[in-house]
């Protein structure tokens, strides 16, 4: 079954569901971090593990890529560690290709895939309020956007409840309520600060999803 949630999750990649199967410390170069290229990393690593070679569809389009990347450096000045930065992308990616793979086997329930279906849409309203408070200068709410973030992570702990381990599980706190952080999301959409064409290009990026139906 091709579900239309599961392209709405976010990069469209399959991944093997066991802990485990995720990258090396040493296949992500500190020094030039590509979220695209972790995912041929991660295409290469699965093709050899995987019995059946036909049920792998793997990819990651430059848009996404180039969001994840955006992403990536954000988190990494916010953060001032790079390691971090790293971690907290490459769980969005793991996360990503875990529920991709759950939809691709058919896992889902019907209630599950309903949830997938609220998902989806909290996920549609985030982008679209993101990109809203971008382009309307002072109207920009850290908490209405902190509140979306933490929503689409409650309804997606709820869907993947009795198919992901409790790892996986931290990986999805981990990552929404980091860009859920309130005080980093102030300095993102501080139109004076650094952030702003990190930002810009997120927003390009998600404008462009949404034009193409992905989000």
């Amino acid at each position: 079954m091709e579900s239309t949630a599961d392209r709405s999750c976010i990069p469209a990649m399959t991944f093997d569901t066991k802990e485990g199967g995720g990258l090396s410390h040493t296949q992500v170069s500190m020094e030039s971090f590509s979220s695209k290229d972790m995912a041929m990393q991660a295409q290469k690593k699965i093709l050899s593990h995987m019995a059946n070679k036909s049920m792998v569809h793997m990819f990651i389009d430059d848009t996404s890529s180039e969001i994840l990347d955006e992403l990536y450096r954000v988190s990494k000045e916010y953060s001032g560690n790079r390691s971090e930065a790293q971690k907290v992308v490459k769980d969005l990616i793991k996360i990503a290709v875990k529920i991709g793979v759950l939809f691709r086997h058919n896992r889902f329930s019907p209630e599950e895939l309903s949830l997938a279906q609220d998902f989806k849409k909290k996920l549609h309203q985030g982008a679209m309020t993101a990109i809203s408070f971008c382009e309307v200068e002072f109207t920009f709410d850290k908490t209405v956007m902190s509140e979306i973030l933490t929503g689409c992570r409650d309804l997606l702990l709820k869907l993947v409840d009795s198919h992901l381990t409790p790892k996986s599980h931290g990986r999805i706190n981990h990552v929404f309520n980091h860009y859920a952080d309130p005080e980093l999301l102030t300095q993102l959409y501080n139109p004076d600060g650094p952030f702003k064409p990190n930002l810009t290009k997120i927003c390009t990026g998600l404008n462009h999803l949404l034009e193409e139906g992905t989000l």
